[in-house]
């Protein structure tokens, strides 16, 4: 069959001829529909992902639609390795897939599932949100970014505060839900005081996609405005502006701020094929949008190259031939 494969650590799939999967018993052998470039795939296949395996070749691709042997459309996450989703077919474990509701294209649950999830499981098994609490989300003008927005809104919050650095993407997130915007590329004093300004009305819940300055600059802000003993509940989910922060001791004794991340170890995954069901089952009758684009498998090294994202910041979607 054809497929995208990794055949060196750290360098781009590429496109040719890779064994056929037999499906075992207990198992789903798929034909693949679409299945999207997510920073968790790029990562697990440069093996740079703490779930990375290291073993190659492989073919790439953690998730993505597809039909099964019996013409059910699903989704499908985790293939057998070293079969992945980025190819003609894989197999998969039955309890690994989720049918997919009527109205759900196969390009956008393919790529809604993972950045949906991510906001999801962050939400509801980390912070265990409350309905009318404010949500902050640092890093929103990405896709899971402006999906937490949505899933935010979708799952009760009153308010909902969002941070990025492109500030011509404000409009279309006070659209998708945010009622306020902060522009991450204020100078520090400023940022502060704007992140204060927000702590001192009350954040409940903070979802963090960047880490990085911006995550130091909120940790201090909520330590020195935040209203005293009342806990900040501040979610690390994503490092796309840095995989370390400095944090004085002094800004988690002097305030009830909870520091937890969310992700595959940190929620049991179980709970996180809940969350992806989640996302997918709401989808239709919630409106939950995501921009993306559509290449053909055999343009993986083009689509690899554009770090996941096409024109106006648009999924990539990888459709082998049918």
């Amino acid at each position: 069959m054809k497929a995208a494969i990794v055949v060196e650590a750290g360098q781009p799939p590429v496109y040719g001829d890779f064994g056929d999967p037999v499906a075992a018993p207990g198992q789903h052998l798929i034909r693949v529909t679409a299945a999207s470039i997510s920073h968790v795939t790029k990562s697990r296949a440069s093996g740079t992902h703490y779930s990375a395996t290291g073993a190659l070749p492989f073919v790439p691709g953690i998730d993505g639609t597809g039909v099964d042997q019996d013409g059910q459309r699903v989704y499908f996450i985790l293939p057998e390795q070293p079969y992945g989703a980025m190819a003609e077919r894989c197999t998969v474990d039955a309890d690994h897939c989720i049918a997919l509701p009527d109205g759900l294209g196969d390009d956008t649950a393919a790529a809604m599932a993972i950045p949906g999830m991510s906001s999801w499981a962050a939400l509801v098994e980390r912070a265990q949100l409350r309905a009318g609490e404010t949500v902050l989300i640092n890093g929103a003008t990405g896709s899971s970014g402006r999906l937490a927005i949505q899933i935010a809104r979708h799952l009760g919050a009153g308010k909902v505060i969002a941070t990025g650095r492109q500030a011509a993407a404000f409009d279309g997130l006070r659209r998708l839900g945010a009622d306020v915007t902060i522009a991450l590329t204020q100078d520090r004093g400023t940022l502060e005081a704007a992140f204060k300004a927000e702590f001192r009305q009350r954040v409940d819940v903070v979802l963090d996609y960047l880490w990085g300055p911006s995550a130091e600059t909120l940790v201090v802000a909520a330590a020195k405005a935040g209203p005293e003993g009342v806990p900040i509940r501040y979610v690390q989910i994503g490092a796309a502006g840095g995989r370390s922060i400095d944090l004085p001791g002094a800004a988690l004794r002097s305030s009830a701020l909870q520091l937890m991340g969310s992700g595959i170890g940190s929620v049991p995954f179980p709970r996180l094929l809940q969350a992806i069901q989640g996302v997918l089952g709401a989808a239709p009758a919630a409106g939950f949008e995501i921009a993306t684009e559509a290449m053909p498998l055999s343009a993986v090294g083009t689509a690899w190259a554009v770090d996941g994202t096409g024109h106006a910041g648009a999924r990539i979607v990888l459709r082998p031939a049918q």
